[in-house]
């Protein structure tokens, strides 16, 4: 098998992120087009068939609670941990207990994943801001009491005081 995918990677069909992680070349007027973070997690993902979530700066960038960009994407997972470096990037792969999985929606675990990475009482006024903007615009309504009861007691708190503030 690897003697094929080098031979692909010879003919320019496929190119080498790294060592056994391949991707089909996009061709532009810029020269060729690399796979975002995000699409190379969840391929990798797709194909050990295991979830994965963010955590730390990750979580907070995605969601816009930092404008950080991290070094080193951490992401919890049902799969094998492992570590993927792409130049100076690192995409870090951590197991994860099956109660971090447990969650029906997206948002709020990702949500509990950056509260925890910021940390009790470090939440700054642009944060606070920014959470009351993702639950308003918050689109799972079915999901919300089931995963709001197993985050922790201090970030389940801030949820529902910005929730009530935002009803009331």
């Amino acid at each position: 098998m690897s003697r094929v995918l080098s031979r692909l990677v010879d003919q320019k069909k496929l190119a080498r992120l790294a060592t056994g992680v391949y991707y089909k070349p996009r061709e532009t007027d810029f020269g060729m087009v690399k796979p975002s973070i995000e699409q190379i997690v969840r391929a990798i993902a797709r194909r050990d068939h295991a979830q994965i979530m963010p955590t730390g700066q990750t979580a907070e960038n995605r969601l816009g609670l930092s404008t950080q960009i991290p070094l080193n994407h951490v992401y919890l997972t049902t799969g094998s941990a492992r570590s993927i470096v792409l130049g100076n990037t690192r995409i870090v792969f951590k197991r994860s207990a099956p109660r971090n999985f447990a969650y029906k929606g997206k948002l709020i675990p990702t949500l509990i994943q950056a509260m925890k990475s910021i940390g009790r009482g470090n939440l700054t006024d642009r944060q606070r801001t920014r959470i009351k903007e993702l639950l308003s615009s918050y689109n799972e309504p079915e999901t919300f009491e089931h995963d709001l009861a197993l985050a922790p007691l201090w970030i389940k708190k801030i949820i529902t005081q910005t929730t009530k503030a935002l009803q009331g």
